[in-house]
């Protein structure tokens, strides 16, 4: 089966329709179909999930049938009951990458860029302005009601989601914002990409309407895309003796910055050499330098900030 035969997208939204843009750049032309279709992608060797809603029953099925899944879903359940298939996918020489976002997905691969400038890290604290498309508008309005996870001294520590509100400054043109704790599956992941990690905060940006309006339906209907958003990634740790802090981000649209980075996960398991299991970008066992290289060069610009 050649490369423009062997991939498929679930979706027909801003994501999905950026992840074929990209590969079609690259002579891969992927099947796209909507999710009641989901079924006929069963002819693939790999199925990128781009639809709204959860992934992790159907990943698991395509899992079975020996097919590589690249999911974009950034719900907090969902994407930890996709690294749960980690069997799964060792025993049908599959390959699957959850939450292969923004955040999750560039933040991992900013964090393993980072991380590479200190002799041990041992604090990363992220943040998040804005949102991608329609599906990415309402999980962000639920994010902000239940419950946030946070990774504080060897210890999870569960606190209000929309509390803790900090001023986080993000690469021109988005600049300073207030961001508060949510609903997201970051800290877990990040855990697992860096073992020695013994803080992790993950925010994202809202106004007091976005939190008081949280545990209510939305007021009114989502954009069909966000204007610029941006990501902060803030790393601290140790170097040659004394502490060291790094802040790299990035101000784009999110489902640009989504489709690119789903778009590379695809392009790494056309190539081969991935161990089967559950793959978290940013974590041993991806060339994580190589698809950050790649998602770059679809015209994201990479911010780092230099200064006291």
């Amino acid at each position: 089966m050649s490369d423009s035969a062997s991939v498929g997208i679930i979706g027909s939204g801003l994501v999905a329709t950026r992840v074929t843009a990209i590969l079609s750049a690259h002579a891969v032309r992927p099947r796209m179909v909507p999710h009641v279709h989901a079924t006929e992608l069963l002819d693939r060797k790999i199925v990128v999930m781009a639809h709204g809603g959860n992934h992790a029953a159907l990943a698991g099925t395509y899992l079975s049938h020996g097919i590589s899944v690249v999911s974009c879903s950034d719900r907090m359940a969902d994407v930890m009951a996709m690294v749960d298939l980690q069997d799964r996918a060792q025993a049908n020489n599959a390959v699957l990458i959850p939450g292969a976002a923004c955040m999750p997905g560039l933040s991992g691969l900013l964090v393993a860029h980072a991380a590479r400038a200190f002799d041990q890290v041992d604090e990363a604290h992220l943040a998040m302005h804005g949102t991608g498309g329609p599906s990415c508008a309402r999980n962000h309005h639920d994010a902000l009601s239940g419950t946030s996870v946070g990774w504080h001294d060897g210890e999870w520590l569960q606190r209000p989601a929309g509390s803790g509100r900090e001023l986080c400054w993000f690469p021109d043109p988005v600049g300073p914002r207030d961001c508060y704790r949510f609903g997201t599956a970051e800290p877990m992941l990040l855990q697992r990409v860096v073992p020695s990690l013994q803080r992790i905060t993950a925010r994202v940006s809202a106004t007091r309407r976005d939190r008081l309006t949280a545990r209510l339906p939305m007021m009114s209907p989502p954009h069909a895309e966000g204007g610029v958003g941006g990501l902060r990634v803030e790393l601290r740790g140790s170097r040659q003796g004394g502490r060291h802090d790094e802040v790299v981000g990035i101000a784009d649209r999110l489902a640009t910055v989504a489709g690119a980075v789903a778009a590379e996960c695809v392009h790494v398991l056309l190539k081969g050499g991935i161990e089967p299991g559950v793959r978290i970008l940013g974590a041993e066992g991806l060339p994580n330098a190589d698809i950050l290289d790649a998602v770059l060069s679809n015209g994201i610009s990479l911010h780092r900030y230099v200064g006291n």
